[in-house]
């Protein structure tokens, strides 16, 4: 049950930073929207874990593991150059250097930039259907650590139960500290990607 928290607690880190990015905004989440948040990463988590145990029955767990390595390690690094392009930007901005418009780009790439990106019709509430989509681009972090299990005695079921709890308390803390977080004036989802990065290398 340890191994099925950790992955969990590391999930939840992107889930959390994308709750508070929304609290400084002041874009808030009702109930409906954040346990559809909590449930997509849980899915996510049960059916990715479920299909790497699957795959690592075709395959030798060897394999699958060495697979399931590279691509923790590679989103991981991801994530750090995400955070780093984002102070950067950041600080261009803040200069004068750039003047962004975010109503131009895709909103994949807006969601990359800014999680508050999330609130499309500027209604400063997240509704059902913005909150499905920052889910779903936020998924990757739960689809990469669970198909990293393949060969483990991690279990699918605890390892979604863990994803949902964990998740649910990342909401409910990036709400009640993201204008503390937000005024440090730096993105921290590099944290989010340091953590995968360790847990590959612990796991390897």
């Amino acid at each position: 049950m340890l191994k099925e928290f950790f992955i969990a607690f590391i999930v939840s880190i992107d889930i959390y930073l994308a709750s508070a990015s929304c609290c400084n905004s002041g874009i808030r989440i009702p109930v409906r929207s954040a346990f559809i948040i909590d449930s997509f990463s849980a899915a996510v988590m049960f059916f990715s874990v479920s299909l790497s145990d699957f795959i690592s029955g075709i395959i030798s767990s060897h394999t699958c593991h060495i697979i399931g390595t590279v691509v923790l390690i590679t989103l991981g690094s991801l994530n750090i150059t995400k955070s780093i392009l984002r102070n950067i930007m950041r600080r261009i901005s803040e200069n004068g250097g750039i003047s962004l418009k975010m109503g131009e780009l895709s909103m994949f790439v807006r969601l990359c930039l800014d999680d508050a990106a999330a609130d499309m019709d500027s209604s400063k509430v997240l509704s059902a259907g913005e909150a499905f989509f920052l889910a779903l681009a936020g998924s990757l972090d739960a689809a990469a650590s669970g198909l990293s299990c393949g060969g483990t005695d991690i279990s699918a079921v605890y390892a979604a139960l863990s994803a949902f709890v964990c998740g649910a308390a990342a909401l409910l803390l990036g709400s009640l500290t993201g204008r503390k977080i937000s005024s440090l004036n730096h993105d921290l989802s590099w944290t989010g990607g340091s953590f995968l990065i360790l847990y590959a290398v612990i796991t390897a």
